[in-house]
C-alpha cells in the first residue's frame, strides 16, 4: 500500500473515532502516531521523487549513493532539463529551444500551446531589449499565423504587442509579461512537459502529501482537539489550544 493510501486510511480512522468535540491528549496521539507503519524505502521514494522532479541532479545521484534508492529516469537527463530551464529564466528562449529539439523534438511537435508560449517569450524578451522593430517583424511572421488559428493565441498576442504602445511599461495593464515571473512560469511549462515527455509525474509527491496533511488536519481540527502540526518545516507537534 503507498504511503499516501496509509496515511489517509489512518486519519480517517482518527476522524471516525473523533465523532464529537474531544481532547486528544499528546500521549494518545504520539502512541497513534507510533502505529502507523510507513517502509523507510517509501520514505525514500518520495525523498528521490521530489529531487529528480524539482532537477537536483547531485543531491540525487548522492541519495542514489547513501540509500540505494534508484530514480525512475536516467539522472543524466536531468541536467539536459535544467539547462532548457534555466535558459529559459535567464532570456535566452532560442537556445532553450534548439536544447528541447536536441533532447527530445516531439515535444513541440506535439505541444502547439507550449511552442506559442516559447515563441511569445522571445517576443517580451524582444521588447525588453528595445527591438521594437524585430519584435513587430517577429509577431507578424512567427505568432500572428498561429493567433489567425487559435483565438487564445490571438489573445496573448495581442496582449503581448500592446507592450509596445505605453511609454511606462511597468505601470501599464499588460506591464506583468516583462516580470521575472512571466519567464518562471514559461519556464515551468516546459520543464512540466520535459518531465511528461519521460513517464514521469510534473509534480513532485512531496508537497502533494503536505497540502493533504494540512487538508486532514483542519477537517480532524472541526471535531477535536489535537497535538498538530504547524510549520512543516520543523514538523514539531504542538499541544492543542484547551
Amino acid at each position: 500500500m503507498s504511503l499516501f493510501w496509509i496515511v489517509l486510511r489512518q486519519l480517517a480512522e482518527i476522524e471516525a473515532m473523533a465523532m464529537s468535540k474531544k481532547v486528544i491528549t499528546r500521549d494518545e496521539w504520539e502512541k497513534r502516531l507510533k502505529d502507523v507503519n510507513i517502509r523507510k524505502e517509501d520514505m525514500n521514494k518520495l525523498v528521490m521523487n521530489f529531487l529528480v522532479t524539482e532537477g537536483y541532479v547531485e543531491a540525487a545521484e548522492k541519495f542514489r549513493t547513501e540509500s540505494g534508492t534508484e530514480p525512475d529516469i536516467d539522472l543524466a537527463t536531468i541536467t539536459d532539463r535544467m539547462a532548457i530551464k534555466e535558459a529559459v529564466q535567464r532570456g535566452n528562449v532560442e537556445d532553450a529551444i534548439e536544447k528541447v529539439n536536441d533532447l527530445n523534438p516531439e515535444i513541440l511537435d506535439t505541444n502547439p500551446q507550449l511552442f506559442f508560449h516559447l515563441q511569445q517569450q522571445r517576443l517580451i524578451e524582444l521588447i525588453r531589449n528595445g527591438k521594437v522593430e524585430e519584435a513587430l517583424e517577429f509577431a507578424q511572421e512567427e505568432l500572428a499565423p498561429r493567433g489567425e488559428e487559435n483565438l487564445g493565441f490571438l489573445e496573448e498576442l495581442e496582449k503581448t504587442v500592446a507592450l509596445l504602445a505605453f511609454e511606462d511599461v511597468a505601470s501599464s495593464p499588460v506591464g506583468e509579461l516583462l516580470d521575472i515571473s512571466q519567464r518562471l512560469k514559461t519556464a515551468s511549462e516546459i520543464n512540466a512537459a520535459i518531465l511528461t515527455s519521460q513517464s514521469h509525474e510534473k509534480d513532485p509527491k512531496l508537497p502533494v502529501l503536505l497540502k493533504l496533511l494540512t487538508w486532514t488536519q483542519n477537517q480532524l481540527g472541526e471535531k477535536a482537539a489535537y497535538p498538530r502540526i504547524n510549520d512543516v518545516s520543523t514538523a514539531v507537534l504542538e499541544d492543542p489550544a484547551v
